[in-house]
Formats: C-alpha cells, sequence, structure tokens
C-alpha cells in the first residue's frame, strides 16, 4: 500500500503498526519522499478490514488523499514492524501544519507529578511543531530542527514502545534533553519575568512558532500607545491572545461557529465584534468593531498566559519588515522594540505568521492563510505540470504546483522592500526542495513594476503574465474545482488592467483559458497615482468631480483639506496632472467612508473600508441606488446617484451608520442586477466574488444571499483569501491551462 497526504508527522506510522499488530498482520511501514509505504500479508479478510479501518481509523491530523493497493508475493513475516524511512531524489511528501498543543500534553504540562510539568515544549504525535521546524523530507528528527537534541533514556523508550503516543513522535523532549527557555535579561524564571514585565507595562519579545512575537498588556493604553510608537505601527489592528474561550467571550461576542474556529487545531486568529464594554484599550484596534483573537497554541503561550489575561500578540518586526526568526536577528532588530526577550534554542527554519479568519454564513472565511493551514495544498481541477506562481505585491504568498497538488506558501508580507523580497526567495527555494518540484513555467501578475513580476522575469524559466482580476476569478473558481465560465466580480483596490490603466471594479465572463471584461465602475482619476491609497479625501472629492457633484465646503473630504490644497488638487484633476484612471470598487469604499465624514486619511491598507463597514447599521432597511449603463461595450455602473444621495443624506443630518448601510446594500443590489442582465444574455447562473473587497463580510453575506434568491449559484473563498493572498492560486491554475 502507498499512502500520500499529510501522513508524516501525525503518528502515522505507529497508529498502522497498532493497527497491523491488533489485526494479526505481518510486514512493515515506513515513510519516504512521497509519503507512507505499507507492506503487509496474512488472513485476506484481515487485509480488507486493515485498509477499511486505515482511512477511517486514521490520526485526527493526518488527511489522507490518496491510496494505492497492489499485489506483491508474500515474504513469510510473522511480525509488523516500522522500518528506516527511504530517501530519494524524487517525491512530494506532504509536510503537516503546525499543531496546536493537545489536550493529553496540556493536562501533563499542568500535572505537578509529571516529569514534562511546566515543560515548554512538550509535544506527542498528536502535536508540536511541523512545518517550521521540517529542513527537508522525509519528516524525521534528522530532518529537523530537533537534530542537535539527542533523546535521553526517557524519551528513547517512549519513542520506541507502541503503547505509548510518543512512539515515533519526531519533536519529543523533556527537561532533560531538549530545548530550553531562556530570557534577555537573565531570569531565574523567565516565564515569571515575563508575566511580571507585561503587567508593569512593558513589552516583551516572545519567540514563538514560527516566528517572534511583541507581547504586552491589551488593556493597557499607555502600554500600546508604547508599542505603537516603537512598532511605527498608527492605526493597525493588533491581535490578542487570551487563555480560553470564556476570556474570548468575555471581550467579544462569540457563536458557536466562532468557538469551534478559536478551539480547532489551526488556532487562528479569529475576528470576533468586539463588546462595547470590553476591557481591552480602544488601541488595540481603533475604530475596527472586530478584534483579532486567538487562543494559546504552544506550550510556552499556556504557560506565559492565564486566564483572564488579555495580551496583545503581534509579529516581532518592525512595520513592513518580515518577522524575526534567529535568536541574534532578533536580539538586533528587535532591540529598540522590546524591553525584554524570551528565547528558546530550538531553530525555527520556516518563519511563519499567524493565520487570520472570519466566519461568514456558519463557515470559515480566510483572510490570511498561514500557521496552522500551510504548507497544507489546494487541490487543483485539473492536473499542473510544474510551476510556479509568483502571487501580487501586497499580502504576498506564491503556489508551487504540479499534477492536483497547488502547495500555496505561507503569508510572507507586502513585497515592497529588499528584505522581504529576500525572504519571498528563502522560502520559494524551501518549497522547491521539500517537495521536490522543479517548476518548468512562472506566473506572475501583469503589472511590470511588481517585484514579484521582476523576480519571475530575472528567471530562466519562461513567465506566463496573469491579469491580476482574472486571477481573482480563476483562484475562486478553483478553489471549488469549477471548470465552466463564470460571472466573476473581481472587487479590490488596485490591479493592473491590459488597457494599461488601474482596474479594480470589474465584471470578467471567465474561465481558465481567458475572460472577457463585460463590466466595470465608471472610472475616476487617481490623484497622486499610488498615494491616494493613503488619502481617502482626495479619493472622494475626485469622485465627486467625475460625478459632476460640486464641492461644497459643509463636505468632510472638503473640511480636511489644508489650505491652498484644494485649488492644487482642482488643478491637477482638470489638467490630468500625475492621475491614473481607476475603475477601483476598493477606492469607492474609500471616497465613501472620507464622504460620510469616517477616514480622511489612511494609515493602513483598506482602513477607511474596515471602518465604514464597523458603522453600518443593521437595521436599516434603506438602499441607494447605482446607475447601470448597459450601451455598447462592458456594462458600466456609474455611482453618481449613489454619491448625491449620500450628499443629500448628510445635510439632511442622516446617521453615519445608515449611511454605511445604505452603500453597503447599494453595492450588494448592483452585484446581483449586473449578475441577472449577464445572464440573460448569456444563460450563465454561476457567479464568483472575489478580491479585497470582499473581505467585507457585510457585503459579501448580502450580495451571496441575493444571488442565492434569485437563482444563482455562489462561489466564494473557504479555502485562500479573496485578497492578494490568494491571487498565486488563480495564476496557477491558469498558467497551467495555457501550458
Amino acid at each position: 500500500m502507498r499512502i500520500s497526504g499529510i501522513v508524516q508527522g501525525v503518528g502515522f506510522r505507529p497508529f498502522v503498526y497498532n493497527l497491523a499488530s491488533a489485526a494479526r498482520l505481518a510486514g512493515f511501514v515506513g515513510n519516504d519522499t512521497d509519503g507512507v509505504f505499507i507492506e503487509l500479508e496474512g488472513d485476506e479478510a484481515r487485509l480488507e478490514r486493515f485498509i477499511s479501518d486505515l482511512e477511517r481509523l486514521a490520526p485526527p491530523a493526518a488527511r489522507i488523499q490518496r491510496i494505492d493497493v497492489a499485489e506483491v508475493p508474500p515474504h513469510g513475516a510473522t511480525s509488523f514492524r516500522i522500518v528506516a524511512s527511504h530517501h530519494a531524489a524524487t517525491g512530494t511528501a506532504l509536510v503537516s501544519p503546525d499543531l496546536r498543543t493537545c489536550d493529553d500534553c496540556l493536562a501533563e504540562l499542568r500535572d505537578p507529578a509529571d516529569r514534562r510539568y511546566g515543560y515548554a515544549f512538550i509535544n506527542c504525535t498528536n502535536c508540536g511543531p511541523r512545518f517550521t521546524i521540517t529542513e527537508q523530507t522525509p519528516y524525521d528528527r534528522p530532518n529537523t530542527t530537533m537534530a542537535p537534541f539527542g533523546m535521553c533514556r526517557g524519551c528513547l523508550a517512549e519513542y520506541h514502545d507502541p503503547a505509548d503516543r510518543r512512539f515515533h513522535a519526531q519533536p519529543n523532549a523533556c527537561p532533560e534533553c531538549g530545548p530550553a527557555i531562556s530570557s534577555v535579561p537573565h531570569a531565574e524564571d523567565p516565564i515569571r519575568d515575563a508575566r511580571r514585565r507585561i503587567a508593569a507595562g512593558e513589552i516583551v519579545a516572545v519567540k514563538g512558532l514560527g516566528g517572534y512575537h511583541l507581547a504586552c498588556d491589551a488593556t493597557s493604553d499607555r502600554a500600546i500607545g508604547l508599542l505603537r510608537e516603537r512598532k511605527g505601527r498608527i492605526d493597525k489592528p493588533f491581535a490578542v491572545m487570551v487563555a480560553d474561550p470564556a476570556t474570548a467571550a468575555a471581550i467579544a461576542r462569540v457563536d458557536s461557529d466562532e468557538a469551534r474556529l478559536l478551539t480547532s487545531r489551526e488556532r487562528p486568529i479569529v475576528l470576533l465584534r468586539r463588546r462595547p464594554d470590553t476591557v481591552v484599550s480602544d488601541l488595540v484596534a481603533p475604530g475596527n468593531g472586530h478584534l483579532g483573537i486567538m487562543l494559546p497554541y504552544t506550550p510556552l503561550h499556556h504557560l506565559l498566559v492565564e486566564p483572564g489575561d488579555c495580551w496583545v500578540m503581534t509579529s516581532g518586526n518592525l512595520s513592513e519588515e518580515p518577522i524575526a526568526i534567529d535568536n541574534a536577528e532578533a536580539l538586533d532588530r528587535l532591540a529598540g522594540l522590546a524591553d525584554a526577550f524570551v528565547l528558546h534554542n530550538r531553530d525555527i527554519h520556516v518563519p511563519c505568521d499567524d493565520s487570520v479568519v472570519r466566519m461568514l454564513d456558519g463557515a470559515e472565511y480566510p483572510i490570511r492563510r498561514s500557521r496552522g493551514y500551510a504548507p497544507f495544498p489546494v487541490p487543483l481541477p485539473f492536473d499542473a505540470a510544474p510551476l510556479l506562481a509568483t502571487g501580487g505585491e501586497l499580502k504576498a504568498t506564491f503556489c508551487l504546483a504540479a499534477g492536483r497538488d497547488g502547495f500555496m506558501s505561507q503569508h510572507i508580507g507586502d513585497m515592497e522592500n529588499l528584505e522581504t523580497l529576500d525572504a519571498f526567495t528563502r522560502a520559494v527555494d524551501h518549497f522547491i526542495s521539500l517537495f521536490r518540484i522543479e517548476p518548468e513555467v512562472i506566473a506572475a501578475d501583469l503589472h511590470p513594476g511588481y517585484l514579484s513580476t521582476r523576480w519571475a522575469e530575472r528567471s530562466p524559466l519562461p513567465v506566463v503574465k496573469v491579469q491580476h482580476h482574472h486571477a481573482h476569478v480563476a483562484s475562486v473558481m478553483a478553489e471549488h474545482g469549477f471548470r465552466d465560465r463564470v460571472i466573476g466580480f473581481a472587487f479590490d483596490g488596485t490591479g493592473y488592467g491590459t488597457d494599461g490603466t488601474v482596474w479594480g471594479g470589474e465584471v470578467l465572463l471567465a474561465d481558465y483559458d481567458g475572460f472577457e471584461r463585460v463590466g466595470h465602475l465608471r472610472s475616476a482619476l487617481l490623484p497622486g497615482g499610488d498615494s491616494a491609497v493613503r488619502h481617502p479625501g482626495k479619493m472622494a472629492l475626485s469622485h465627486l468631480d467625475a460625478a459632476g457633484i460640486p464641492w461644497s465646503d459643509d463636505l468632510p473630504p472638503v473640511m480636511s483639506l489644508v489650505p491652498g490644497e484644494r485649488a492644487l488638487l482642482t488643478t491637477q484633476l482638470e489638467r490630468l496632472i500625475n492621475t491614473v484612471p481607476t475603475t477601483s470598487m476598493g477606492r469607492l469604499f474609500d471616497a465613501v467612508s472620507a464622504l460620510t465624514g469616517v477616514r480622511q486619511i489612511a494609515t493602513y491598507e483598506a482602513q477607511a473600508a474596515i471602518e465604514l463597514e464597523a458603522l453600518v447599521d443593521l437595521t436599516e432597511g434603506c438602499s441607494y441606488e447605482f446607475d447601470l449603463q448597459d450601451q455598447n461595450g462592458p456594462l458600466i455602473m456609474d455611482p453618481q446617484p449613489v454619491l448625491a444621495a449620500i450628499v443629500d443624506d448628510l445635510r439632511g443630518a442622516v446617521e453615519p451608520g445608515v449611511i454605511a448601510a445604505r452603500f453597503h446594500t447599494a453595492v450588494a443590489s448592483m452585484i446581483v442586477e449586473v449578475a441577472e442582465r449577464i445572464r440573460t444574455r448569456t444563460g450563465i447562473t454561476t457567479v464568483g466574488l472575489s478580491g479585497g473587497v470582499f473581505q467585507n463580510v457585510t457585503l459579501t453575506h448580502a450580495a451571496a444571499n441575493a444571488l442565492g434568491e434569485r437563482g444563482f449559484a455562489v462561489l466564494t473563498h473557504r479555502l485562500v483569501p479573496p485578497n492578494d493572498g490568494g491571487l498565486a492560486l488563480g495564476q496557477a491554475v491558469i498558467a497551467a491551462t495555457r501550458r
């Protein structure tokens, strides 16, 4: 038998050993560079029962993709054993994502009578580090960063005992033989010292599973203000770690689906609606209706964060830099950010940030796919030749694909500097080595200025350029294994169009072979080009100008202008000085946010839209209405009547939450109306929703439900993010089709 999938590092060989021994079957099991191989001989009925039980009773962290069975001549074996791993130059064994601490290990961690009481690196076959410590496959201790730690007699006995849950647990260790924590400045008890410092308002750098965190008291305005000042992070939300679901429920509203996600083995950051009376400081997520909350997922976290604690746990880096993973590097790079360090001496081979998810209609909706999910592959809808898709610029990820597997990388970061580009290159090299896939072609975004595109162009391999929004639509299609044409709504902030302008409010008739642009938002000018992203107020005035609506002094974006700025902006728009036309829906959300008085200057991506969504009054039943101009060529979605109605509502002293609700409903209704018109023309009844704007679950829920009520099948993201973090998957399937 040959088993492929996540079958290494999850206790699969011990499981097979015990299953075969219980069935009185002889033979052997081992790892190789393709997965797990098993040879069995015995009574035919027992063999059949073994095959049936193998998938039904597999370890909880295992994910079997395929079981191949063939008959071979019997050897007359009389016992079953685990054999040495086979190493080969080829083969694609899957690597398990890192696993949160299991309940059995947690009980031992807290038991004073246990020899691993309070040990920060307790693990077993059901939990612990996997992806972040794996240097190469097969997944055996010598191929991980645990190689320097030789097991003591007690750990070796567990490792070789079929009845022990640490039977062949590769990171198995204890205080006598395994990794250890330390601190800078030195403290006899690093855990107690870190807790004392956090309580006193200090910032502590903590070496975690995939990199360093910066930790501080989430209830302290002073501590968070200090962290923002040192990190250079003005308003962007911080994640909060709490010890248990009860503490999470005390600071945020948690329904049963969200509770399940919080406690899942992936342990992502879950975006939850914050309670109005929460003890968490407003500075944690200013202007945001949600808190990003996660539970501890390593033994060290469980020791540090106690019930009732609310700690900020944010990535250990300066803003826009890659996360720190090495002790010497962290002590150097984070010296100006942290007052103290909790270190350990187990190397992190792969940097891996925390994942971020929301719930959408009772199902998981990824915002950032990283720790706990990567590098588990996304199934492709057809066989692909070996290729590498390099993604975009923001929220960068890549996809290494071959056969039916699309290996999506962990979150790399925004590709806006050489440090992140270097991290991207190292991650690509590691994936190629880990999965033994040598790409024959590289897929890249059409934008000539993206660092990822330039990186691809420097490769000796042929490069396939993929239009940004086509990749978005293809990504959501690929998730669902959908192979026919769809009506794709690709709404985001910025994407390079085939006409050289900035797209972002696109309606495409698309499949993997190509697309037709059948609709788009009416264009407006980006004043200052990319700098308009940071100035929603100027974007609002540009949209008003395009709509023929005067800039009266009572409008918030006009009032926000400094003296002389109004005349300069007027001249810029009239004479087309340093302006670029855009159809971006993301920039329209920015404009409405500014017009409503919510946000005139943005300090992080999508801030204006996030704060607008936070204001939505869910009891409001009215809506604005777009003008749909359906003449020769693409259908034009004109927001002029929406903007005019917002101005009227502002002058009528309508509450911002009502305006926000009416605008969201207008966009959802417009999506349905456009889909109806295209269905009438083409007969296509499947709609795909992708792009960063659809991170907004208020919009996505409203649009998907309304489309469903009209008889459309709706594809939304469940495996990769709708934002540019999922772009590489779409590039991969498009490039595979072209090849």
